[in-house]
């Protein structure tokens, strides 16, 4: 089969088209063939082999899967004997961050846990765009920010992968959901039922005044003080990404700031979970929630779509077309 494989660290220009082995599902595992895959935050770490302290997961001194790629959409082809939940045929979506990755390939074996069915109502490379970003979106909201119907939500980054799934699945929630971002993704977040926008280019949300019962930080380089200083009493700050040392502030000061006061600040780790993949599926299904895509990419250009994605200007998501 064809697949994407890399083995060093490095930029885009490491990753190469090969022809590769097959993979035989095991008797856990489903074997995919698949349709379209994309690209999350994840993948660039992959890559690059930075932070460094993620190469003790991933390879200290070369790539331990040399095959990238998180987010998968496809069909069926074979099960193993222990298999339950799946049959040949079945059209399936899925996150590959906890199986070995291996996703920019023609197929892929992975056990059942990382995979649902696909919602009827998307296409293979919409459904592609879903598992990490909507999933984090969901765990970030849900999980770490406790979110409940009628709070003022506010979403830093709303116009990327996490941040446009962010904002659906706020409304869903019954929230009045706030969106930053850049002057040309302001109609887009219109589009996808923000009930405000603000334009970061000619406004800081954290000078207005306004005060929020939930930040959700997908992007940016606020210092926490700032996110603090824009929360309600009793108010949430979730960092789900941005620079370097808000991470760090998050870790090191966020937890002060939520033992002292009435405030909450953490920040999240996505966890690749099959029952909140369903629940992104009902949301789909019903929807109340539709990927955003940006560009698509063949898998034979590939190198174009990690050097794009890493501009870090994306609205929505880039899928790969395998």
């Amino acid at each position: 089969m064809k697949a994407i494989v890399y083995n060093k660290y490095g930029s885009p220009d490491v990753l190469n088209l090969r022809e590769v082995d097959k993979p035989i599902p095991e008797d856990h595992q489903v074997l995919v063939k698949i349709h379209a895959g994309s690209l999350n935050y994840g993948n660039l770490v992959l890559l690059k082999g930075e932070p460094f302290l993620a190469r003790f997961a991933f390879g200290l001194l070369k790539p331990k899967y040399p095959i990238p790629g998180g987010d998968i959409a496809g069909r069926v082809e074979a099960v193993g004997k222990d298999v339950k939940q799946f049959q040949p045929g079945q059209e399936v979506f899925g996150d590959l961050s906890r199986a070995g990755w291996g996703g920019f390939a023609e197929y892929v074996s992975v056990p059942e846990s990382a995979l649902a069915l696909k919602p009827e109502n998307i296409t293979f490379e919409e459904a592609a765009a879903v598992p990490m970003a909507a999933v984090t979106a969901l765990q970030g909201l849900r999980d770490k920010g406790k979110i409940k119907a009628g709070q003022k939500v506010l979403i830093n980054g709303a116009s990327g992968g996490v941040g446009t799934f962010a904002v659906q699945i706020a409304k869903a929630y019954g929230a009045e959901v706030t969106g930053v971002c850049s002057t040309r993704n302001l109609e887009i977040l219109r589009s996808i039922g923000a009930d405000h926008v603000i334009d970061y280019t000619k406004e800081d949300f954290t000078e207005k005044g306004q005060k929020y019962d939930l930040i959700l930080g997908v992007n940016g380089h606020h210092p926490i003080s700032a996110y603090k200083r824009s929360l309600n009493a009793n108010g949430n700050f979730v960092h789900v990404g941005g620079s370097g040392a808000q991470l760090f502030q998050t870790m090191t000061l966020g937890p002060w700031f939520s033992l002292t006061g009435r405030n909450k600040m953490s920040s999240l780790l996505q966890r690749q979970n099959q029952n909140d993949l369903i629940y992104i599926k009902e949301l789909l299904e019903a929807g109340k929630v539709k990927p955003v895509i940006d560009k698509t990419f063949k898998m034979s250009e590939v190198e174009e779509a990690f050097k794009y994605f890493e501009q870090g200007h994306a609205q929505g998501k880039v899928v790969i077309t395998v």
